[in-house]
């Protein structure tokens, strides 16, 4: 299980940092062959389709900790009924995705209003139709994905990811150069959907036997599984909000110029967040084996810090980077026009760095089963967001639609979950912190070094700024190393190399 473990973090960073080289090169020529109008109504069309995400009701989450508890009984059976139960819920709600997908194709104007062209509204109705086909097919592999990760099988699992990046812009691009645009880039997601979802399927039947049993399923266990998700529903339905609303709101103040220049800072925000969840994924399973246990929390407390620490290195070398290299690399990578989205970007991503530090948390709540107030809270919080981002949006465009995001999430996952962390479940935030806090000597030579680019340095092109932030990687690396890093973390980054030497 350790190597699994340490298989997961090491191929998740690597899918990681392929996204983002494929990413470095991709984008630019996608941007351009697309257009910035076409670029912001793929992101449009994407946001509102994004919605019916939230028809998973949020049963997704669920299945670890149910599976922990059959685990936890050694009860086979029950393993299969809730694998049954499981694969029943989700094509249901495919097939309801694909009803509420054609009825949103009918009324695309009522969607959209005024903002788009005869043209445009032509093209999203086949977006919209390509993205729900592509949505409809992950909820039944949600099953296959969460049973993958609840056996910690997290080599294929993030081998997957990795080879989804890769095959991505190599199909995409021919289809963009021959001038099937969107459309072709969305094909190109829609089929390697399905193929991801055949693979999963595969390696669930012939690899870990999984059983799916149809008959003798439990409403009592369904009554009691909906209890438990339906905070995590409404969790997710703010995070929608979050995430998703500026884009609509943009595309119908601001046109879908705006929603292209908040959709490249937003990318970027995108890759940020899905490299937090690296580490902390991988934990998952081991934070309700120890809930189901023992529920210790000196112990979750003690694995949530030190899960956080590794988050905190690579997430404050990505954030500081970003802020002395970003203004720069956003004008050559994304071309004439996206200025505006390093100010998008720094909105989003630096309110964010604290809950993402913390993201273990937010499974140690699903586990305690205490993620209630956590939802409850934060839905006025999303609310308030849409209030307050309309008029900053009418005032600053898309950096007002980022700066309500901030705003609210400030409030929430700054101030009230740390509170709640501390106050109500029991974890010892103090050491928390403290132990985060030990890196501050660590970022003094970076800051400097940082602040010397930013202002004196001679910045023009990928490759100056890429030799910068090598440079930069460099002392950050270095000084994390010999002034932030503990005992364990520094076995973390020398224990492969020392392998490798030896062989």
């Amino acid at each position: 299980m350790i190597s699994q473990r340490k298989a997961g973090v090491i191929f998740s960073y690597a899918g990681e940092l392929v996204k983002i080289l494929v990413s470095l090169v991709y984008t630019p020529i996608m941007l351009r062959l697309l257009g910035q109008s076409e670029y912001g109504l793929y992101q449009l069309v994407y946001s509102v389709v994004s919605y019916l995400s939230l028809l998973s009701l949020g049963f997704g989450s669920s299945y670890l900790r149910f599976y922990s508890r059959y685990k936890a009984q050694k009860d086979e059976d029950g393993v299969a009924k809730l694998n049954g139960m499981f694969m029943i819920i989700f094509c249901s709600i495919s097939v309801i995705c694909i009803l509420c997908g054609i009825v949103m194709i009918g009324n695309i104007r009522s969607i959209f209003g005024t903002g788009l062209t005869d043209g445009e509204y032509d093209t999203a109705k086949v977006l919209m139709g390509l993205l729900i086909i592509n949505l409809a097919m992950t909820f039944p592999n949600s099953v296959f994905n969460c049973s993958i990760t609840a056996h910690e099988k997290f080599l294929f699992q993030k081998l997957l990811i990795l080879f989804q990046n890769l095959f991505s812009p190599f199909l995409t691009l021919p289809l963009l150069i021959m001038g099937y645009g969107s459309v072709g880039m969305v094909s190109v997601t829609t089929l390697l959907t399905f193929a991801v979802l055949l693979s999963n399927m595969f390696y669930c039947f012939k690899k870990l036997h999984i059983r799916f049993e149809f008959h003798g399923l439990q409403i009592g266990l369904l009554k009691e599984m909906w209890v438990f998700t339906f905070f995590i529903f409404l969790n997710q339905i703010i995070d929608q909000v979050n995430w998703s609303v500026d884009k609509f709101l943009l595309g119908r103040l601001a046109g879908t110029t705006a929603v292209a220049v908040y959709g490249v800072g937003g990318q970027i925000n995108t890759l940020y967040l899905q490299f937090s969840t690296s580490i902390s994924n991988v934990f998952v399973p081991k934070v309700n084996r120890i809930v189901a246990e023992s529920d210790d929390n000196e112990q979750l407390t003690k694995l949530f810090t030190k899960v956080g620490r590794i988050q905190f290195i690579v997430l404050g070398l990505i954030l500081s980077g970003f802020v002395f290299l970003g203004k720069p690399f956003i004008d050559v990578w994304a071309g004439d026009g996206y200025g505006a989205s390093y100010d998008v970007a720094l909105l989003l991503i630096i309110p964010v760095t604290v809950p993402l530090v913390q993201n273990l948390g937010i499974e140690i709540q699903r586990a305690k089963n205490m993620h209630r107030a956590r939802s409850i809270v934060y839905l006025f919080i999303a609310v308030a967001n849409v209030f307050i981002s309309i008029p900053l949006i009418k005032l600053m465009g898309p950096a007002g639609a980022a700066l309500g995001t901030a705003i609210s999430l400030c409030v929430g996952n700054v101030f009230f979950m740390n509170w709640y962390y501390h106050s109500r479940m029991g974890m010892n935030m103090f050491y928390f912190w403290k132990e985060i806090a030990k890196f501050i000597p660590a970022l003094i030579a970076p800051t400097i070094v940082g602040i010397f680019i930013m202002k004196f340095a001679y910045v023009s092109g990928l490759l100056h700024i890429g030799l910068y932030a090598i440079a930069y990687t460099a002392v950050y690396g270095l000084s994390m190393y010999f002034l932030g890093m503990n005992a364990e973390e520094k076995q973390l980054v020398m224990g492969p190399i020392k392998k490798i030497l030896r062989k």
